[in-house]
Order: C-alpha cells, then structure tokens, then sequence
C-alpha cells in the first residue's frame, strides 16, 4: 500500500428532508468538479426551524482528496 496525501476542502449541504440528504447533496454536487474525493467528516449541523418544526438541515463537512501521484 503506498502513501497518500489529502487536501480538505470545506462543504455545506442542505436540505429540507434530512441530515443525510444534505450530507449526499454536499458530496455529490462536489464530486461534479472535484476528483479523487475519498472521505467526509461532519464538522456542524444546523437547522432551521418554521412554526415548532424543523424546516431545513444544514451540515458542514470537510471532504479529503487524495493528490495524484
């Protein structure tokens, strides 16, 4: 197994339905134009709240790219 190198870059997802959905919009709208991402780690979440409910999530995360070779 060889070494490898990370740069994180910080993400904030959102969504009405769920943590994980925010989470997944992050990751997936990222993936678009970043490569090689390889790991996530939840740093915040947060929401916003409309008549005693939850209306919206929101998650920050830090997603790890590995730097090519």
């Amino acid at each position: 197994m060889s070494d490898h190198v990370y740069k994180k870059v910080e993400l904030v997802g959102s969504s009405e339905t769920s943590i994980e959905d925010a989470i997944k919009g992050a990751i997936g709208k990222a993936s678009q134009s970043l490569r090689n991402l390889d790991w996530f780690e939840v740093g915040e979440i947060r929401g916003h709240i409309v008549d005693g409910a939850v209306a919206h999530y929101q998650v920050t995360l830090k997603a790890g790219l590995r730097i090519e070779d």
